[in-house]
């Protein structure tokens, strides 16, 4: 029996194997079905990775390079090329693999680390022609990276996400037209700084609350539809545009990797489609934690390293005190007015030994605001910020003495204040 089973060998799993070595762990299998350790982070070979937990600008094989290199200082069991099929709530894990075969390994805990996958055009029914031509922004991402494949020529990409932003500035670089950026929304899914980077200074247009109502062409994509949308994100009459084109790639949000998790019986927060979470990224299955990507999407790659070696250190703590019950005092975190979810989505104020960082993101576009969190009628506190926006995820911290005056529930919401 291993004392923990990592599931998913990219930036969340090799953080949760570190730290979890680092506490006093010693029986440790990573379980990874690709080929190599690293996960998405192989593809992205853009700089921007590490300012924050490396204090240094890094690309994506980079980053994922330094933890490799620190998994291999430690004497963790790495699988790779196998894939993992089902996880019992006994903490069973059936997996199958080239060289080993189909095994069943057992666990006193696991880390559910397997990252998201990207939606698709059947995930938003365009409509139009079937020809090829049609990528997600990640599938075009690793052609060129990784396969040396060039996707097309001239090229539109639907979706402001940040997987498509820098897509566009990738394809303008190796001589590609990318002819506009469309985006449903009246604001971009993505980080100001890659549409400054990567669409404004290189001249491309991006048309917001608009969307692709048509894909025309035989055997290639060759012309897409553009139509403005109204408050409701229905195409408005009228406002067609048509663009020359053999390419489409789609950056329209990401899908946590939750299969297994389901199967398991952890209960869902529909709101992430992640697992429920405690404070220590422990899921509603005791034993079992989620980190990273498969617990809520993230923006920036030094916040799934955090918060994974949160959940490392928290899973070889669990084995280490031989499997502690829950504390009985839980308060449920909500998102209030102006946020769409919160993670954690339940704290025990029991178990924070000194303060509970809180991640959330907000539905619209805020300047001067306050992040406001009650409990009940109660204020707990307050925090300031100049800007918010969906694209950016937010986090606050919240000390164990604010957390004791809570009864029940946590509310966060966002007030805008009027500047005089």
């Amino acid at each position: 029996m291993y004392d923990l089973i990592v599931v998913g060998g990219g930036p969340a799993g090799l953080a949760a194997a570190c730290a979890a070595w680092e506490k006093g762990l010693r029986k440790i299998l990573l379980v990874e079905r690709d080929k190599e350790l690293g996960g998405i982070l192989n593809q992205c070979i853009h700089n921007g990775f590490g300012l924050h937990h490396f204090k240094e600008e890094l690309t994506g094989p980079e980053y994922a390079g330094r933890f490799v290199r620190m998994l291999q200082d430690t004497e963790v069991e790495v699988r790779l090329d196998t894939m993992v099929l089902e996880i019992t709530p006994a903490r069973q894990v059936h997996m199958v693999g080239k060289t080993t075969g189909y095994r069943v390994e057992e666990a006193k805990s696991i880390i559910l680390a397997m990252g998201c996958r990207e939606r698709t055009r059947g995930a938003i029914a365009i409509p139009g022609a079937r020809p090829a031509g049609v990528f997600t922004a990640g599938a075009a991402q690793r052609y060129v990276n990784m396969e040396g494949w060039m996707p097309g020529e001239r090229v539109v990409i639907l979706g402001s996400g940040d997987i498509g932003l820098i897509m566009a500035r990738r394809m303008t670089l190796e001589g590609a037209k990318v002819l506009a950026c469309v985006e449903v929304m009246p604001y971009s899914g993505g980080l100001n700084r890659n549409i400054v980077q990567c669409l404004q200074n290189y001249g491309i247009p991006l048309y917001l609350s608009h969307t692709v109502t048509d894909i025309r062409g035989k055997d290639r994509v060759e012309q897409v539809v553009v139509s403005q949308v109204d408050a409701q994100r229905s195409p408005i009459p009228g406002t067609e545009m048509v663009f020359d084109c053999d390419t489409l790639l789609l950056s329209v949000g990401l899908i946590p990797e939750n299969e297994l998790t389901r199967q398991a019986g952890i209960e869902m927060d529909r709101r992430t489609n992640g697992a429920v979470v405690y404070e220590n990224m422990e899921t509603s299955l005791p034993g079992v934690f989620a980190c990273g990507n498969v617990a809520h999407v993230h923006d920036l790659v030094d916040f799934v390293t955090a918060e994974s070696q949160r959940s490392g250190a928290a899973a070889a703590d669990y084995v280490l005190a031989g499997g502690r019950e829950g504390s009985a005092a839980v308060l449920e975190v909500k998102n209030g007015d102006g946020v769409t979810y919160t993670v954690p989505q339940r704290i025990r104020p029991g178990l924070v030994e000194k303060s509970c960082g809180l991640f959330f993101r907000v539905n619209r576009v805020c300047g001067d605001s306050e992040i406001l969190v009650t409990s009940g009628e109660a204020p707990i506190a307050r925090f300031s910020r100049e800007h918010l926006a969906p694209g950016e995820m937010e986090h606050i911290v919240l000390p164990r003495v604010l957390l004791d005056r809570a009864a029940g529930e946590l509310t966060v919401s966002i007030r805008e204040v009027e500047k005089a």
